[in-house]
């Protein structure tokens, strides 16, 4: 005898209703029994016979049909290596009156050969036959491998399910199903194409689906398209309901269109839909985003007249719109207000007015709202911690913010590496260099990912504190660790060598920081180019504005002031002055401090006149001298002994309204007494003290000093003995 094939055999399970989600389990190629769906088993046989390899579609239809109806599923195996989309779709349509059988065939087709190739026809009549059978669940994982298909368009879709439709016997329910396929799987733009392919095959979703693809759109922000879908929905007949209102309203309010909700109501209230208390909760939530939170409050008070009463989302979005507009009195009043209606605030209402009062710096306020919050037994997350412990770290309290990290640990809640690193920057912002870099050691050992933020705080603090070895070690470990350095890691670098005066070390920066296509702005720049001029090295400084401008980033005021100040250190005032020029021309309107800087320049290359010429060319420009302008004036002319203009300089400076100060008195002190002018200086010492400005310890070294240089030790002494007596320590050198 030849070599015996297996054969396959059938028996039926008891089997619960065909309503269930469960999936069976998939039969594999091992010789163990093997379980369909709807109760089928195939088991091996002793016998199995040949199969012609011609066997034609319709043959094989016929076998797979008998086989299946009989309950006899021998040679099976052998035939379903067989199956293409065509003989799916005519063994599904076959079994269109007996959904029994049809699931059978589905379940064997879908258990056995997992990477057959469907077309869209075969996908579709499966679904027909599970949505049926109210399997939603399988008939929506076919209907997701379907959509998901490259190359297969949404028409072609819409096509193959609508042309099956009738054939499958199955219901309009199989259309809801695909928009809600495409909502769920986020294929909003496709979902969109689908119902229109289905409107154009006169094909009516029901108003669930259809409000399934207007919240998805709506969401994500695309309104122009829910409105198409909602004219369509309207020309359709179908019957909307308050969730077409809501989502519409929602529309409305996201577009910036809260004026046309009022219209839109009334449209709907004539189709038969009436607002609810989401209507009146979105349209509050909307007003109060744009911060019309009287409008707000209006659209609350009225709602009783409607039979609503306002819930904890109301209270929320009025106490939010409050806080966005500043009115944080009137915020705690809501609250007040809710708790007297018997609502109860959640962590959404207290972290509200926690975020606002840190934002304002009110650490007692913060610290009230947090108490109050753990005392009304609502529990403080990441955001209540993060808040507080923000608010405190940044005003130089970090040990006591470390005492509500604590409490956050004990409470079971893990800090992030967002919570570290607001710890980290209060250390830094306060010169606690080694407990920042603690914590940031403790945030290793717990696992936390170390982020570029967190190294640029650490780096930002150390190049305050001038540790530019420690920060030079840091960026290393930064580097070592796969964390890129950006924009601001470099700049921050730049900076701290800059200030420090080591320029190679901040242009080997510069130069790493563009060779890694790290695009440098105005503020590297300017950076840059102050500390260039700060070493006095204006070739440099001239070098790095020609190469800003070239790469199309232009200077603002603040890189003129810098350039022009660094040319008037070096006594270049035509320099300064040339550019000073050219930012008027450029439509930048100089700073008090640009123009103060000029004066400065004038005043100490001796001259005092051009200082003077170029103080009406300021207050031309509408630029209003300051104390700082006047007394920098009269500086000059006093080194130039000329006390006339001095004088007339002062009284210049109370015409503009401004009283001379302690500097200005000293400056002209300084000229008699320098002159040998004595009695003018002592005069102008009285006058000082007449106009209530006290003298300090510059008034008083001038007035020793002139009176030694007169050879009036006694008067010198007695002046030194005033100087001690007001509490200033003398040089006791003349």
């Amino acid at each position: 005898m030849g070599t015996q094939r297996p054969i396959l055999q059938v028996r039926t399970l008891t089997r619960h209703p065909v309503f269930h989600s469960q999936r069976p389990h998939s039969i594999s190629s091992c010789p163990s029994n093997r379980y369909l769906e709807n109760g089928v088993t195939l088991v091996q046989s002793s016998q199995e016979p040949f199969l012609s390899a011609s066997l034609s579609d319709s043959l094989l239809v016929e076998k797979l049909l008998l086989g299946l109806k009989q309950g006899n599923l021998n040679y099976l195996r052998n035939y379903l290596f067989r199956l293409n989309p065509v003989v799916v779709v005519e063994l599904v349509s076959r079994c269109r009156e007996n959904l029994h059988l049809g699931l059978k065939i589905v379940d064997l087709i879908m258990l056995n050969c997992p990477n057959f190739k469907h077309s869209s026809q075969s996908l579709s009549a499966m679904i027909h036959i599970l949505v049926r059978a109210r399997r939603a669940s399988d008939a929506q994982a076919l209907m997701l491998r379907m959509v998901r298909k490259s190359g297969v368009s949404r028409v072609e879709i819409v096509e193959s399910l609508v042309s099956t439709c009738s054939s499958c016997g199955s219901s309009c329910f199989v259309f809801d199903l695909l928009l809600r396929t495409y909502v769920q799987a986020r294929k909003l733009r496709e979902g969109f194409e689908a119902f229109k392919a289905l409107r154009n095959k006169g094909v009516a979703v029901s108003i669930n689906a259809a409000n399934s693809l207007l919240g998805g759109l709506v969401k994500v922000g695309w309104v122009d398209l829910a409105w198409e879908v909602y004219g369509e929905v309207v020309s359709s007949g179908v019957q909307l309901n308050v969730y077409t209102l809501n989502i519409m309203v929602n529309a409305l309010c996201k577009d910036g269109k809260i004026d046309r909700v009022k219209l839109f109501i009334s449209d709907m209230a004539e189709k038969g839909v009436c607002t609810d208390i989401v209507t009146y909760n979105t349209l509050i939530n909307a007003y109060c985003r744009e911060g019309l939170v009287e409008e707000a409050f209006q659209l609350k008070n009225s709602m009783a007249s409607k039979g609503l009463r306002p819930e904890l989302f109301t209270y929320n979005a009025i106490i939010n719109g409050l806080c966005r507009v500043g009115n944080y009195a009137r915020a705690k009043e809501v609250l007040y207000e809710m708790l007297q209606n018997g609502l109860s605030p959640d962590t959404t209402t207290f972290n509200t007015l926690l975020v606002e009062s840190c934002r304002r710096d009110n650490i007692s306020e913060a610290e009230g709202i947090f108490r109050e919050m753990s005392c009304r037994g609502v529990v403080p997350d990441l955001v209540s911690f993060s808040s507080i412990i923000g608010v405190l770290s940044r005003n130089g309290h970090s040990d006591h913010a470390l005492l509500y990290f604590q409490e956050m640990k004990t409470a079971g809640l893990v800090p992030d590496n967002v919570i570290y690193t607001i710890l980290i920057d209060g250390y830094c912002r306060n010169g606690k260099m080694s407990e920042a870099l603690k914590l940031r050691d403790e945030m290793l050992e717990q696992g936390c990912v170390v982020d570029v933020i967190t190294f640029n705080t650490i780096l930002n603090g150390l190049c305050r504190e001038k540790m530019l070895a420690d920060a030079e070690k840091l960026f290393n470990e930064m580097v070592e660790r796969g964390v890129f350095p950006d924009f601001y890691t470099f700049t921050t670098l730049i900076h701290g060598y800059c200030k420090n005066g080591n320029m190679t070390k901040s242009l080997s920066l510069f130069e790493a920081m563009t060779y890694k296509n790290i695009k440098p702005d105005i503020v590297t720049y300017n950076t840059l180019i102050d500390g260039f001029c700060k070493v006095g090295d204006m070739d440099k400084a001239k070098e790095l504005w020609s190469d800003m401008v070239s790469r199309r980033i232009f200077p603002n005021y603040i890189s003129y002031g810098i350039l022009i100040n660094g040319f008037c250190s070096m006594g270049l005032v035509h320099e300064a002055l040339r550019l000073w020029d050219q930012m008027i021309e450029e439509g930048i309107k100089p700073t008090l401090v640009t123009c103060n800087t000029v004066i400065k320049g004038y005043s100490r290359s001796g001259d005092t006149e051009k200082a003077y010429e170029f103080l009406g060319k300021m207050i031309s420009k509408g630029i209003v001298p300051d104390s700082i302008t006047y007394n920098t004036l009269i500086n000059g002319y006093v080194k130039e002994d000329n006390l006339d203009k001095a004088f007339f300089s002062v009284k210049d400076m109370e015409k503009q309204g401004l009283l001379p100060d302690v500097i200005t008195y000293n400056v002209i002190l300084y000229g008699f007494c320098r002159q040998g002018r004595l009695h003018e200086a002592e005069l102008v010492l009285r006058k000082m003290i007449e106009k209530g400005v006290n003298p300090d310890r510059s008034t008083y070294t001038s007035l020793i000093n002139g009176h030694v240089s007169q050879d009036n030790l006694r008067e010198a002494f007695r002046y030194h003995d005033e100087m001690l007596q007001r509490g200033f320590v003398p040089d006791d050198e003349f």
